[in-house]
Formats: C-alpha cells, sequence, structure tokens
C-alpha cells in the first residue's frame, strides 16, 4: 500500500516532557493540594510502566504508600490532580523550557510539503497537546494534525491498540497505509497492536524497553548537522529519518 499519513505519539516523541515537564507539573500539584508526595527522576520512570496521568496517580497510591496513608477517594482525587497538573503542565510549556526532539520540526514541514497527513495518538490529554504544539511548532499548528486522538477517547489506553485504533477510524485509512513514531514498549505494543509499522526515538526513561517489531530503533529523527544513532534497524545509507526514507520503509517486507 502506499504511504499517505505519519501518526505521532507526543510525550517522549515529539518533546521530550515527562521528566522536565509532566513530573514537575505532578509535583507542583502534589504541593498545592497539601500532600507531601514527591516523584524524583527514578521513581517517576517506575510510574511510566502505567499510562495515564490519573492512572498514573492511583498506581501510586495503592502501589508505594503504605496503607494507612492511602487517602480516600482515590479515583475523585486523581482526576482534581490531573486538573491541577494540566495547568501547571501548560504554563510551563508556555515558558518555552519543553523544545521540540531532533528532527521532529523538520519532519513535519516536510512530511506536509509531500502531502502526506499528520494525526497524533496519545494517552495524555488534548490541552497538553494543544499547549506542547502552540508553544513549540506556532501559533495555529496543531491544525497541521489532521486527526488529534488524546486523553480519554477510547476507555483503554496504551499498551492497548485502542488509540491507534480510534485513529485510523477518523483518518479512514489502512493501518499498513501510516507509520506510527513512538517513544516507548507501550506505545510499540500499542501501535503494533492496531498493526501499523512504527518507527521507535528513545528518551532517558525508554532505552532499555524492548522494541521487537519496530521497522527502526533511534536515538532521535536526526537533523542535517546532528546524525541520529541507530540502535536497531537500517536508514539505507541515511544519516536522518526523511521522507525519502519513510517512503522506502513503507515499501520493505513486514519485520516479526
Amino acid at each position: 500500500m502506499t504511504l499517505k499519513a505519519l501518526i505521532f505519539d507526543v510525550d517522549g516523541t515529539l518533546a521530550d516532557t515527562e521528566r522536565d515537564g509532566h513530573r514537575p507539573a505532578f509535583n507542583a500539584a502534589f504541593a498545592e493540594a497539601g500532600l507531601d508526595w514527591n516523584w524524583d527522576e527514578a521513581l517517576y520512570g517506575e510510574l511510566l510502566a502505567v499510562t495515564g496521568g490519573k492512572e498514573r496517580i492511583k498506581y501510586f497510591v495503592e502501589s508505594f504508600l503504605p496503607p494507612e496513608k492511602r487517602p480516600q477517594h482515590v479515583q475523585e482525587l486523581a482526576a482534581e490532580l490531573h486538573r491541577i497538573k494540566t495547568a501547571h503542565y501548560t504554563r510551563l510549556v508556555a515558558s518555552g523550557a519543553l523544545p521540540l526532539r531532533p528532527g521532529v520540526r523538520r519532519l513535519l514541514v516536510d512530511a506536509r510539503a509531500a502531502g502526506l497527513r499528520l494525526a497524533i495518538a496519545t494517552t495524555t490529554n488534548p490541552e497538553n497537546v494543544t499547549a506542547l504544539l502552540r508553544h513549540s511548532l506556532g501559533e495555529g499548528t496543531e491544525t497541521w494534525f489532521e486527526v488529534i486522538a488524546a486523553g480519554d477517547v477510547v476507555p483503554e489506553k496504551k499498551p492497548a491498540p485502542d488509540i491507534y485504533v480510534w485513529a485510523l477510524k477518523a483518518l479512514k485509512l489502512a493501518p499498513k497505509e501510516c507509520l506510527a513514531f513512538e517513544d516507548s514498549e507501550n506505545g510499540v505494543r500499542a501501535s503494533l497492536g492496531a498493526g501499523i509499522p512504527t518507527v521507535v526515538t528513545i528518551n532517558r526513561y525508554t532505552e532499555k524497553d524492548a522494541f521487537n517489531g519496530a521497522r527502526a530503533v533511534l536515538s532521535d529523527l536526526g537533523e542535517p548537522d546532528a546524525p541520529c544513532q541507530v540502535l536497531q534497524g537500517d536508514l539505507g545509507g541515511r544519516a536522518l529519518v526523511d521522507i525519502g526514507l519513510i517512503k522506502a520503509w513503507s515499501s520493505w517486507p513486514e519485520l516479526t
């Protein structure tokens, strides 16, 4: 099939938002709510095994707090903390503290010029997506993405494939007409579970994840003056991910 669309995860894929964005925003929300919780970098790495902010809070309460310190009405508390956290996160994004990862802007611009459709499939909420796009790409750039599948639009979050299945239905495309970009094992399990070929750009939290079946695993998408590092797969002699490469990937045999 002919490649028609690129589908991007957000956190860790478009920008390295987890360690320096979501984590401090969660901590600010905890402090605002009068809680003595603090998620340091190591703990947050463990919590990332669970996708979704509200789900992550509930997992922390149930798995890391002793019974006597677990608050009542955890589901309601998680929703309120997540609301406060989102406000802190969007302010942080607006400050310009979370730039796009290498090669992201270049590839998005080139994909649009080549007539490829763009979409997003993420577990983060729509407000976070819009804030990141506006403040990293520019005002109005959320319209570059024909479909933004985000947050609670589906009941089961990654590694379930539901968010990608939803995006495919909205795009009215077959899985093999798309290429997904992810950064984590949970994300790859979701995209491959929906049948979509997938490219991975790792980050500090996901560098030891397993990415079986990914088309390629890279340090980032690369820039002309800063080639990406290839950890798995074949770039066909290129030093970065460009439109020619992703179209070539779409015609190569499937990985198993």
